[in-house]
């Protein structure tokens, strides 16, 4: 009778145990997957001047990403807000990208960056490498914010929250 209360209790804690092991792992996990970054890809845009640039030489500055079409009309809809953010933080380090879908055609692009005057650099995806290098864009409006170091820190799916989007910068670029 002792044996096996003694069994049971032995029992017991290994499921103790065992509990407190595997709470300790998913604990872990979710710490890790919280906190690690991702590094952006190692990417060259192709800019609509002929321009090309490498998200690496951008390294030292904050960078906004925007996957964007020309027939989007959350895209064209955010554009306006995109340029006041742009302008507001790029004394500041703020880097900007607006890439076009492989889809847009060229010439709608060129026209839409010039009769607009988009300030920041707009870049051709023709082939469609750069978004399939962001985990295959396929969804427009969609925005990247990448940090100093080259790590992405937010990805907007759909047109951002522009307060908190702007609060996100401040303290990418005090950092």
């Amino acid at each position: 009778m002792q044996a096996a209360e003694h069994s049971k209790q032995r029992n017991r804690t290994w499921i103790k145990v065992l509990g407190f092991v595997i709470i300790a792992v998913i604990a872990a996990v979710g710490y890790f997957s919280l906190s690690n970054k991702k590094a952006a890809p190692d990417v060259t845009f192709n800019g609509i001047n002929g321009e090309q640039v490498t998200l690496q030489s951008l390294r030292g500055k904050v960078v906004m990403v925007n996957f964007w079409a020309t027939s989007c009309t959350t895209c064209v809809k955010e554009m306006p807000e995109m340029v006041q953010t742009y302008n507001k933080f790029k004394d500041k380090g703020l880097d900007f990208i607006a890439v076009a879908m492989s889809y847009d055609p060229p010439n709608y692009v060129l026209n839409y960056a010039q009769t607009r005057s988009l300030p920041f650099r707009v870049a051709l995806d023709t082939k469609g490498d750069v978004a399939r290098s962001f985990d295959d864009v396929k969804l427009t409006p969609t925005t990247y914010v990448i940090d100093k170091n080259g790590n992405i820190i937010k990805r907007y799916v759909g047109e951002p929250d522009f307060a908190a989007l702007h609060q996100l910068l401040e303290k990418a670029l005090a950092a």
